[in-house]
């Protein structure tokens, strides 16, 4: 426990709490923590709340009661379906109140019914001119309303006859979201893969989404896969040096043109003979460049491929293909605006935008628009990029779902962004500065995690009518039949970490998550896609009941599932989540054949990444690999003798005794990779998310071997039928 002079007082544990702000949690040893005086006001100062004093606290825990009174409306509500809710409306004392609803498609809703509120009057500085005393009102918010974006309108009108009105978002979201019609009451399975990693003779030296079509394709027509997850495909700089981790994108909107297929461009096809033999010889260069190099090297691949990928924008469109482009720049409006800008200008002046000229670090300053307006033809190459990048992505789930694909591409949300890049600029009002999130300690990180990106203030996301988070969400499932979202309980509190603390010195702070999962909830519902949330770590229970509630998977890692009700033995498969993604690993481990070695404790010993003896940490984890083993021979899918091969595919055979309704197999088990993807916590000690696919002696694995290996189709017979 902290020591007691570091615990809140009354007030600021008041002050802390209204703004969902923890002061005290407990860890993942059980333990209660009592969060530190400093973080607390750290967190409130990100919130612009000085609590910095006593005084300066019970004054800011005032303003903070009176703030509702100060407005007529709320900014926005959102509720389930078929549930009725309460709107407060602040009015001046007597004036003659109407309230009515505009909905999203058309119509009006009229005719509230106004609930008995004896709250009495009070004096406030608003939310009239002058001042005056406010009454307050409530209104109920029918349960039949439509599932939509409506809005709350209110007017009210006083004795002289001034008529003052107020609007607000009203979100009602889907009570229940469960699978798509495609997929109906039976099981579905498919293919975990980091796109990146799976290379083939065609692509530039990085998995692209052409590799996904094919790869898509192939699983379901040979063994009948219901989905391909990927890793989050999101945008990363426009040059080098990229980012490796698809966890740490410049934007989650929109995605990253590293993933094209050059060739696949119809302008390609129509181009001069000039520019097509520019385009072969940038490829031939890299291929020899990679020969033999044994990281994914994004940067010497998207120098070559930027480059042929300006050399098309430049060929002339037909006039429907550019209507069609116009088209798609009109629908995207500011934010692909925005996105585009910043990319342009990032390649001026570097990706931080943190360190540009100071009359450029704000998308709404007027250099800004001069700027964009002065270098048109770079904004419109970003602009083009996404385009392609939208009209690739549609052709890889449509032709998923052609190849009988129930699901088709199952696309990865990230929990946040890169501090310096396109949403920290384009969105930076939405953001709390001289914060970063992460993790708190836990079994596989004990020193906890700080991932150094910025979050959204639940304040600003609020007042946005959480306008940014539904763009995000409804642009990537624009071409998906499932969306994973990372770290799901990210959707409900956030571990916020103050500059200068470190990770364990950090709390947790509150989202609304009525709003965050039922607009999640909503845009999947209107994209008839499933959504799996991220659910391992510390995750209080009742949150996982929330999701299951709403018909939102959960994940389950099989090394993970122990009976911790019980005897702590592995959990029998009749006992695992029926609504769950059920998979042997994940992209945080070393594929199977590794991790039924030990690799996964000797590499964290090896990067110092544990706070238990070595010894300690291996003669558990090996205790838990056996008693693993021995529940797969008691439950009848593991020989005695069996080697390592049959021993993964017996582990994914528990999984088809589960009454998991999505099953999972990685790419990497398949094949028999032995290294893992991604090692958390370290950032240079290991090359993350830049490891290619390999075979169990590390021999490079493109597509193609994949197509035509034997390992690969008997752990993939496992699921089929």
């Amino acid at each position: 426990m902290s020591e007691p002079e570091q615990t809140p007082d009354p007030t600021l544990q008041a002050l802390a709490d209204a703004y969902g702000i923890a002061t005290e949690y407990w860890d993942w040893q059980g333990q209660h923590v009592v969060v530190g005086r400093q973080t607390v006001e750290a967190v409130l100062a990100a919130l612009d709340v000085d609590a910095s004093t006593p005084e300066a606290a019970a004054q800011a825990l005032a303003a903070r009661e009176l703030e509702p009174w100060t407005r007529m409306l709320p900014p926005v509500l959102a509720l389930r379906s078929g549930r009725t809710g309460h709107v407060h409306v602040h009015v001046r004392d007597g004036d003659a109140l109407e309230v009515w609803i505009d909905l999203e498609t058309g119509g009006v809703w009229e005719h509230l019914h106004q609930l008995e509120n004896w709250s009495p009057a009070r004096h406030v500085d608003g939310p009239y001119p002058g001042g005056g005393t406010v009454g307050e009102a409530t209104f109920e918010v029918p349960a039949a309303l439509p599932l939509g974006y409506h809005t709350l309108r209110a007017r009210s009108t006083g004795a002289a006859g001034d008529v003052h009105e107020a609007a607000m978002a009203l979100i009602v979201t889907p009570s229940w979201l469960g699978f798509p019609a495609s997929v109906g009451e039976r099981r579905a399975w498919g293919v975990a893969t980091q796109l990146y990693s799976v290379t083939s003779a065609q692509s530039w030296g990085v998995g692209d989404l052409v590799d996904l079509e094919d790869l898509a394709v192939w699983s379901a027509a040979s063994s009948g896969a219901d989905y391909v997850l990927v890793n989050p495909l999101h945008a990363a700089e426009p040059v080098p040096p990229l980012e490796p981790s698809p966890y740490l994108p410049t934007s989650r909107r929109f995605a990253n043109p590293l993933y094209l297929r050059v060739e696949r461009i119809p302008e390609h096809a129509t181009a001069p003979d000039a520019v097509r033999a520019q385009t072969a010889r940038l490829r031939d260069d890299l291929d020899a460049r990679l020969a033999g190099v044994d990281v994914i090297d994004r940067d010497a691949a998207w120098t070559a491929k930027r480059a042929a990928l300006r050399a098309l924008f430049a060929v002339p469109r037909t006039p429907g293909r550019e209507a069609a482009f116009a088209a798609y720049r009109a629908r995207e409006g500011d934010g692909l605006r925005n996105f585009a800008t910043w990319s342009a200008i990032a390649t001026e002046h570097g990706p931080d935008h943190r360190t540009w000229p100071e009359d450029l670090r704000h998308p709404e300053g007027a250099a800004v628009r001069a700027w964009a307006q002065e270098h048109d033809d770079e904004v419109g190459f970003e602009s083009w990029l996404q385009w392609v990048l939208d009209e690739q992505l549609d052709g890889a789930q449509a032709a998923a779902l052609r190849a009988g694909m129930r699901l088709g591409v199952m696309h990865d949300l990230a929990v946040g962004v890169n501090p310096r890049g396109a949403d920290a600029w384009s969105l930076q009002d939405t953001y709390a500065r001289g914060i970063t999130v992460g993790a708190p300690p836990d079994p596989y990180n004990q020193h906890g995690q700080d991932w150094s990106q910025p979050p959204w203030r639940p304040d600003r996301l609020a007042e946005a009518a959480y306008e940014p988070w539904r763009a995000m969400v409804s642009t990537i499932l624009r071409h998906a039949g499932g969306i994973r979202v990372d770290h799901v309980i990210g959707l409900f509190r956030l571990w916020w970490i103050p500059q200068g603390l470190g990770p364990k010195a950090g709390t947790y702070v509150r989202l609304d998550h009525e709003a965050m999962v039922g607009i999640l909830a909503l845009e999947a519902h209107r994209s008839e896609a499933l959504v799996v949330g991220e659910d391992l770590g510390t995750v209080e229970p009742w949150v996982r009941e929330d999701l299951r509630g709403r018909g939102i998977l959960g994940t389950s890692i099989l090394w993970f599932e122990f009976d911790f009700d019980g005897d702590g033995s592995p959990l029998a498969p009749e006992l695992w989540r029926e609504y769950c993604l059920a998979s042997v690993t994940t992209h945080d481990l070393p594929p199977t054949t590794a991790y039924l070695a030990g690799d996964h404790v000797r590499l964290r010993e090896r990067l110092g990444v544990l706070t238990r003896p070595f010894e300690e940490e291996l003669a558990l984890d090996e205790a838990e690999r056996a008693a693993w083993l021995d529940a797969l021979r008691a439950h009848g899918v593991l020989a005695e003798g069996a080697d390592v091969e049959e021993t993964v595919r017996a582990l994914h055979r528990y999984l088809t005794l589960t009454p998991s309704r999505l099953l999972n197999v990685a790419l990497t088990d398949a094949v028999g990779d032995r290294r893992a993807q991604n090692q958390p916590g370290t950032t240079n000690e290991y090359p993350n998310w830049r490891v290619p696919l390999t075979d169990p002696e590390g021999r490079p694995v493109h597509l193609e071997d994949v197509f035509v290996s034997p390992r690969v189709r008997s752990l993939l017979a496992v699921f089929e039928g």
